[in-house]
């Protein structure tokens, strides 16, 4: 009396089940974006000033109102103390 075994699976290449690509998909994806965010980085930069630039630039009247938020942002992240109502001048 012979049984046929039909238990065993078939077959198949490695390639061809959808787990295997689901498994190599993530760290791929990773890779190709890290790839991309260096690139992004590396042709991106901004243009390096000279601190003499800058003073310059600061020493002009509409610079001084347009840099007053950071320069306040600045002032309270060094000294911890918010900007007062008087303190504008």
């Amino acid at each position: 009396m012979s049984q046929r075994d039909d238990s065993k699976p078939a077959k198949h290449p490695w390639w061809s089940y959808g787990h295997v690509w689901l498994v190599i998909a993530g760290p791929l994806v990773v890779v190709v974006a890290s790839f991309i965010t260096y690139y992004l980085a590396a042709h991106g930069q901004d243009p390096v000033l000279m601190q003499s630039s800058v003073d310059s630039y600061a020493s002009t009247p509409e610079a001084r109102t347009t840099l007053a938020p950071a320069m306040q942002a600045r002032n309270h992240a060094t000294t911890g103390a918010l900007p007062g109502p008087n303190s504008k001048k």
